[in-house]
């Protein structure tokens, strides 16, 4: 490990004293400390409550490459987008349009249902139920209590009159 410079020192025991940092950060600090003092990675990982020293290793060079940045938690690399915009507007498109009697053997959209339309189309052969309900909630539809999608702040309404849509103007507020 390099020397530590006055700064990075006294922000390491600032921080492996801290009762506010999250304990990770805490750990790695103590972890990083305990190693500049000329312990070896199995010292630094028991004084940071780790088990192993090879995660202390890792640490240490990052640490070495990055400086204090190393204490903070990267953010993770999560699941890629595997739908594109088209994709996603195409299976907007199905939702949308009424499902045939004949070949759906419905009249109303359930996942399900709308996930056995959508796979019938090139290159969303394997969509999910659950790729299917995100993109509906994106697109602010939600599935209601009688079994249908509806549109997040648009109500249809029946009086004497016939139906009429009413539209909420703060549904965007409402949404976050």
């Amino acid at each position: 490990m390099r020397e530590l410079t006055r700064e990075e020192q006294a922000v390491l025991k600032r921080v492996a004293r801290s009762r506010t940092e999250a304990a990770e950060v805490v750990g790695r600090a103590r972890s990083l400390l305990v190693v500049a003092d000329g312990a070896g990675f199995a010292a630094g990982a028991r004084a940071g409550g780790r088990k192993s020293g090879y995660g202390v290793g890792k640490l240490v060079a990052r640490f070495n490459r990055d400086g204090l940045n190393a204490l903070q938690t990267r953010p993770s690399q999560g699941h890629r987008v595997t739908y594109t915009a088209e994709q996603r507007a195409q299976v907007l498109a199905t939702f949308r349009q009424a499902p045939d009697r004949e070949i759906d053997g419905t009249t109303t959209w359930s996942l399900t249902t709308l996930q056995r339309a959508v796979r019938k189309q090139p290159g969303m052969e394997k969509v999910s139920r659950d790729t299917l309900s995100g993109i509906l909630h994106e697109a602010g539809l939600t599935w209601q209590r009688d079994r249908t999608w509806c549109e997040t702040g648009v109500s249809v309404r029946t009086s004497k009159h016939g139906k009429q849509v009413v539209v909420d103007p703060d549904t965007e507020a409402k949404k976050s």
